[in-house]
């Protein structure tokens, strides 16, 4: 509103007036597409999102129930015994850009695999509920990467549409009153001319 407010008298400033129209209103459709873009890929992360917790969670519940029954077989020195020498995994987050929005795109993950020299599992209980953690460990960290790029995607999507809102519902209806006061102003301003003139013409003949 200060630039409207700013803005010259006359024709100058009625172009100028003219010229931030064009450029909101075009401003606004493009916002409006991307708007549209970024609720599709939204929604499509949001059901990632669903999906990879749900298979999650699934492992993971597979994966205490081989380690429960591990337990029973072998009591917790066979647990103990089998962890020993085994390292941690390493997740590795792959970043992208979309619609100017960075998130995690994709994840790879390192599991490490047990060394030669450590001690196998004393049963094929705990041998099952080492896979399944592997899988579960990898289900979460994907589950987490499609959280966070909802997320981002989510809050540029609320950010786009309180900018078209405002540039629709504000700025716009702002920018055509000014221009509709500064047509009126020139249309007074030429009809005083034409009257002064018409004077100055009958003077002149007197």
């Amino acid at each position: 509103m200060t630039g409207i407010r700013r803005t010259p008298p006359g024709r100058a400033g009625r172009l100028r007036l003219r010229h931030s129209l064009d450029v909101a209103e075009r401003g606004a459709d493009l916002l409006e597409q991307k708007l549209r873009v970024l609720r599709s890929e939204h929604q499509r992360l949001l059901s990632m999102e669903e999906q990879a917790a749900q298979e999650w969670h699934a492992l993971l519940s597979e994966a205490e129930i081989w380690l429960l029954r591990g337990l029973l077989l072998g009591g917790e020195q066979a647990l103990d015994s089998a962890a020993e020498g085994i390292g941690h995994s390493e997740v590795t987050v792959h970043w992208t850009t979309y619609m100017g929005v960075r998130h995690p795109g994709t994840v790879s993950l390192s599991v490490p695999t047990r060394p030669p020299t450590a001690a196998t599992p004393a049963n094929t209980a705990l041998v099952h509920a080492e896979e399944v953690y592997g899988r579960a460990v990898r289900a979460a960290a994907e589950y987490a990467a499609a959280h966070v790029a909802a997320e981002a995607v989510g809050a540029e999507v609320i950010s786009s549409r309180h900018r078209v809102r405002a540039l629709r519902r504000h700025w716009i209806p702002r920018l055509r009153e000014a221009i509709d006061r500064a047509d009126l102003a020139l249309e007074q301003a030429e009809h005083e001319d034409g009257v002064r003139r018409r004077w100055a013409a009958g003077t002149a003949e007197r």
